[in-house]
């Protein structure tokens, strides 16, 4: 399946579970509270599926599946016969009309927390937090390569993800952090990263390379797959060759092999480099050549190019029992909750860009896609996410949402009598101007990061 069928195919999956479930919430509340429900629906616009229940709710599925609607009989909407009042949702008691807006965005918490349950049961692949690289804020801090990140501030990182999660906010308010470390001969210490000189402005979305970090599973073996014609390394090197050392300096991984150049050019002269090949070690001599850049600029290099690498294999597994799982998703579910209205905050004083913060369906359906296909565990957290996101951003209270709804009857219940028309209508308007707004820059970014590159 290519990208884009695989992003609409999971984009539809993704929405259709998560608006199913939350108008569900709406639905089932509404049916407790003895609400008549007249219309259920996920999707938008021309019905492609509409079927009516035994209890005369409409069931459909729209054309359009970017949302969803639950339809309840409401006498300010047109006239009721006195006998259906009972049923019409303005009748009912303040308390239960809360209920049941509150039923959505409570039934995505619900959903966040399942997914993550069963994330944590099924065990989503990872790697190890261990360091494979250390310059900048990184280094001077004091972290070395092999150090395996424990714990960043009050947070356990067992998996690099929990690395990239934990440290971003920290970057984002320039904050400085301590981190746990188990160094590579087994010593626990502290470290203090000192991200509070992170640079004024940089791509949020590269915090971790900004700080300096780099991935063990991120080094590219130093591999030979290409040697060009009348360089210092034709004739001498192989394609396929695993270069180990130079001049007696180990190379774990290519990244080591430009600076190890570079200092035996310097220096001048022959020495030895030691590669695998073929399963024999071997150490063959080697001068580097003065080459130069497409831009012109001249450096020492042996004229090899890397071999393609195959795809790491992930050494890290987040797992808990079925029982320990609970509390697990509880408590993941709460420090997500508070970093999104921590990031609402952010984007709302300026402190993060709105370009990497409000996303629309094509990266919506991108993401879902990528996790999709690194297996189950990783696609339910997605949903859990998604699910989170959805219901907060509902409990903000901007009219026609239904956290604007849930203000409204908190008005109803200090002043005693329910919000006049007038203000509702006006404040429909705001809401929909503002809804239009969010709408509109989750689009534009959609094309700003994912068709304009």
């Amino acid at each position: 399946m290519s990208e884009i069928l695989g992003s609409l195919w999971w984009l539809i999956i993704s929405i259709g579970v998560l608006v199913t479930f939350h108008e569900f919430g709406h639905f089932w509340v509404a049916r407790r509270c003895g609400v008549k429900v007249l219309r259920f629906s996920v999707g938008f616009g021309k019905p492609l599926y509409e079927r009516t229940g035994k209890d005369g709710t409409v069931y459909a599925i729209g054309m359009i599946p970017l949302g969803g609607y639950v339809k309840m009989l409401d006498e300010r909407e047109y006239e009721i016969t006195e006998a259906l009042a009972p049923q019409a949702f303005n009748r009912k008691p303040v308390w239960q009309r809360i209920a049941i807006v509150a039923a959505g965005p409570v039934a995505n918490l619900i959903l966040c927390v399942a997914f993550l349950w069963g994330m944590f049961v099924i065990g989503r692949p990872d790697f190890a937090p261990v360091v494979g690289s250390a310059s900048g804020i990184a280094a001077e801090s004091g972290l070395r390569r092999g150090d395996t990140l424990m714990q960043i501030g009050d947070r356990p990182t067992p998996t690099w993800s929990e690395v990239q999660m934990a440290l971003i906010p920290y970057a984002l308010d320039r904050e400085d952090v301590r981190v746990k470390v188990r160094t590579d001969n087994g010593t626990e210490v502290n470290r203090e990263l000192q991200l509070s000189r992170l640079p004024a402005a940089f791509d949020e979305r590269r915090a971790v390379q900004v700080i300096g970090l780099g991935a063990r599973h991120e080094l590219v073996p130093a591999v030979i797959g290409r040697i060009n014609p009348d360089t210092a390394a034709w004739g001498v090197l192989a394609e396929g060759d695993r270069i180990t050392a130079l001049d007696g300096e180990p190379i774990p991984s290519w990244n080591d092999l430009p600076p190890a150049v570079a200092r035996l050019g310097e220096r001048g002269g022959k020495a030895m480099i030691e590669v695998v090949r073929n399963g024999d070690r071997l150490a063959l001599e080697i001068a580097p050549k003065r080459m130069q850049r497409e831009t012109g600029e001249k450096f020492w290099g042996l004229g090899v190019l890397p071999a393609t690498p195959q795809p790491p294999r992930r050494d890290a597994v987040l797992r808990y029992g079925p029982i320990q799982a609970l509390p697990a998703a509880l408590g993941e579910s709460a420090h997500q909750a508070r970093e999104l209205f921590a990031m609402i905050g952010r984007a709302f004083t300026g402190r993060v860009s709105l370009q990497n913060t409000v996303a629309g369906p094509v990266t919506i359906g991108r993401a879902a896609n990528a996790y999709a296909n690194n297996g189950p565990a990783w696609y339910l957290q997605l949903l859990a996410m998604l699910s989170l996101s959805l219901g907060i951003l509902n409990l903000l209270p901007i009219p026609i949402l239904d956290g604007g709804h849930l203000l409204y009857y908190l008005i109803e219940l200090v002043k005693g009598s329910p919000v006049s028309e007038r203000v509702m209508a006006a404040g429909h308007f705001v809401g929909l101007a503002l809804i239009a707004s969010l709408m509109g820059l989750a689009f534009y970014n959609d094309i700003l990061n994912n068709l304009v590159r």
